[in-house]
């Protein structure tokens, strides 16, 4: 394919949880590194936490991810009517789906992406690494296939449709980082 003609736009996405400390931190993350130009990521949550999973953030670090912009913070900054409209909310924790969620400028679609919390994950040091790693490589995949879509082609509905579709795909075992 060719690299960005005219009329191609960003779609942005924002990842919903309830603390913003680990899964919607990490698809932020994913999104603005494996996504662009086609995908733009943010996140927040219901009753942020106001910092971020250690585990998670010393994981990202290690794979080269930058998190120096990154922070945890409240969905109510993205409900303003200032706030940039975003395309698509994705849900990954259950919590959050099921909170009565402020109504987004821009009308955009919804997803629910459910994963393992690692801010909860229980047991020893490496079995809380498993969890971050195996959400990662979850949220890796689903994100670098959205990206290979044509998003710009897709209307509403289908765009809602792919990314319904994507919160069911799990990496194939064996897949390593």
């Amino acid at each position: 394919g060719s690299a960005g003609g005219p009329g191609r736009r960003t779609h942005r996405l924002l990842f919903l949880c309830t603390g913003n400390s680990a899964r919607s931190i990490m698809g932020e993350v994913l999104t603005n590194h494996h996504g662009r130009p086609r995908l733009q990521g943010f996140s927040a949550g219901s009753q942020p936490k106001g910092e971020l999973h250690a585990l998670t953030v010393k994981f990202l670090t290690n794979l080269g991810y930058d998190l120096t912009a990154v922070r945890s913070k409240g969905w109510h900054e993205f409900s303003s009517p200032e706030a940039p409209a975003m395309d698509g909310i994705i849900t990954v924790c259950a919590a959050a789906a099921g909170e009565a969620c402020p109504l987004w400028p821009g009308r955009p679609v919804t997803a629910h992406w459910g994963l393992p919390d690692p801010a909860a994950a229980p047991g020893t040091e490496e079995e809380k690494l498993q969890v971050v790693q195996q959400v990662y490589l979850i949220l890796r995949q689903r994100i670098e296939l959205l990206a290979a879509l044509p998003v710009d082609a897709l209307d509403p509905a289908a765009f809602r449709e792919k990314l319904r579709e994507l919160g069911q795909v799990f990496p194939v075992a064996g897949d390593s980082l």
